[in-house]
């Protein structure tokens, strides 16, 4: 119970954390769902529950409970569920909670319901077949489930437990080393005395054996990125470490990102450790403040954001979002655009579905029409013939005028009777026209239906970058020092 209403509650809080969606985003399917919605008792899975019942098909989130004796369940929650699912019930009790809440829920959505009409299917209802009721729908439909075959082993043991979790450890690899400037040509065993201006620090040394401390170039930064077109308004901390070749040139653009934190960095060299040669220039402090500008200018040039973009939606990931979590967050809008596009489908196509609908059944008519006139003719021609064939054969006069007159009439009888039964093959030669015609328009709008489906596929959609830039009035520069990088000795 614990982890079912804990589970709940949680699937409340991710959906009102959504906004609001006529489209399906995600399902919540509970099976044997009895104990956990009772009518009477208030587990702490019952209110959840009913706040999912009743608001989450406002944010596009659908549940599904399955039971066996729906007299276990909660009227309110009952009346909230819009489409059944119902097979053989047992008693007549859990048939009239059934029926209740069918009643209730059509009440509620404005629909009509014939209670004796349900009662009755409900009561016909054979093994693997299900009454389906939609409170949206026009009336119920019956169906037949396919069979199904399932092994269940039951519950599992906690051998078979361990087993489970033990495929799921993972060996984290070893991080790769950091990039580390390149080593002077010539070493020298003496710390350089430089002057007080040159601010120092030193890059912890991660071993225990002797190190050499090689000179590069600590910047740091802050930059501010904004885009109120984009949503992004961030501001981002660089430390970037630039080595010093031996004429003491330094290129930002091929900086690496410092890989410990500024917090940590020390202020004095580890014991024992030796240090390269240091450039001339490095050792002014002129030098600093022309590659604090150059510094600032490769922050403008290489910090930035990447945004992905849409192109058929027009959608911009959030700063920090990844691509999978934009794709997941593009079908949601997939789907409701797909949707809306479906309805406007449907509804262009309705009035042409109904038109021949309305023809099918009119031809229809017209042919037990016609049939009904053919049998009638068929049936008076029988007669005719035959009580003509009797005055001729035992009548006072047989070729009188009255007996001839009758014959001829006989005669055109029969050729009404031939055009009746054309007007037959004729009106169900129509039927089969309007039905080709119908098969045609509903081949047309599978296939819109299909082509609409292949267009709203987000996970085929060729995502573009959008970069979000900084001013160069937005980048600062706190301040660039010497950085002293500890290498083992002999490499």
């Amino acid at each position: 119970m614990f982890l079912v209403a804990l589970l709940l509650n949680e699937a409340v809080s991710w959906m009102r954390s959504r906004s609001g969606s006529a489209s399906l985003r995600a399902l919540l399917y509970m099976d044997e769902v009895f104990g956990y919605l009772p009518p009477v008792e208030n587990p702490p899975s019952k209110k959840p529950m009913l706040t999912l019942l009743k608001q989450a098909r406002a944010f596009g989130f659908g549940v599904v409970l399955a039971t066996q004796n729906p007299v276990d369940l909660d009227y309110k929650a009952l009346s909230n569920i819009g489409t059944w699912f119902l097979g053989r019930l047992q008693t007549e009790r859990d048939k009239a909670r059934v029926l209740d809440g069918l009643e209730g829920a059509s009440t509620a959505s404005g629909g009509s319901f014939d209670r004796a009409t349900m009662d009755r299917l409900l009561s016909g209802l054979r093994a693997r077949r299900f009454l389906l009721h939609n409170v949206h729908g026009e009336a119920p439909a019956l169906m037949e489930t396919r069979w199904v075959m399932s092994y269940l082993a039951g519950p599992l043991d906690r051998s078979q437990l361990r087993g489970i979790a033990g495929r799921g450890e993972v060996t984290a690899e070893p991080a790769a080393a950091p990039a580390r400037p390149g080593v002077p040509a010539r070493a020298d065993a003496a710390r350089p005395v430089l002057p007080p201006e040159i601010a120092q620090v030193f890059v912890p040394a991660r071993g225990t054996g002797a190190v050499v401390y090689l000179p590069a170039l600590l910047g740091f930064g802050r930059v501010h990125l904004e885009s109120p077109k984009h949503g992004v308004a961030q501001v981002i901390e660089s430390g970037r470490l630039a080595p010093l070749s031996e004429a003491g040139a330094v290129d930002w653009l091929a900086a690496a990102d410092l890989d410990v934190p500024e917090s940590e960095l020390d202020s004095e060299p580890a014991a024992g450790g030796s240090f390269a040669a240091l450039p001339a220039r490095a050792q002014k402090k002129e030098s600093f403040a022309r590659w604090e500008k150059d510094f600032a200018d490769a922050l403008y040039r290489v910090v930035r954001i990447d945004l992905l973009r849409s192109p058929r939606l027009d959608e911009i990931s959030k700063a920090g979002e990844s691509e999978r979590d934009f794709r997941i967050r593009l079908a949601d809008l997939w789907r409701e655009a797909r949707d809306e596009e479906r309805a406007r489908l449907e509804a262009r196509y309705a009035p042409k579905l109904q038109q021949l609908e309305e023809r099918e059944r009119r031809a229809l008519a017209r042919v037990e029409q016609e049939k009904q006139q053919a049998s009638t003719k068929k049936l008076e021609t029988a007669i005719s013939m035959g009580a003509t064939v009797l005055g001729a054969l035992f009548g006072r006069r047989r070729l009188s005028t009255t007996t001839l007159g009758r014959a001829a009439s006989t005669a055109r009888s029969a050729s009404r009777t031939m055009k009746e039964s054309r007007d037959v093959g004729l009106a169900e030669e129509t039927v089969e026209a309007v039905r080709a015609r119908r098969a045609e328009l509903e081949a047309e709008i599978r296939s819109a239906v299909e082509d609409l489906t292949a267009r709203y596929d987000p996970a085929s959609e060729a995502l573009e970058t959008v970069a979000v830039r900084p001013r160069k009035a937005d980048v600062e520069v706190r301040r660039v020092v010497l950085a002293w990088v500890p290498v083992e000795a002999g490499r």
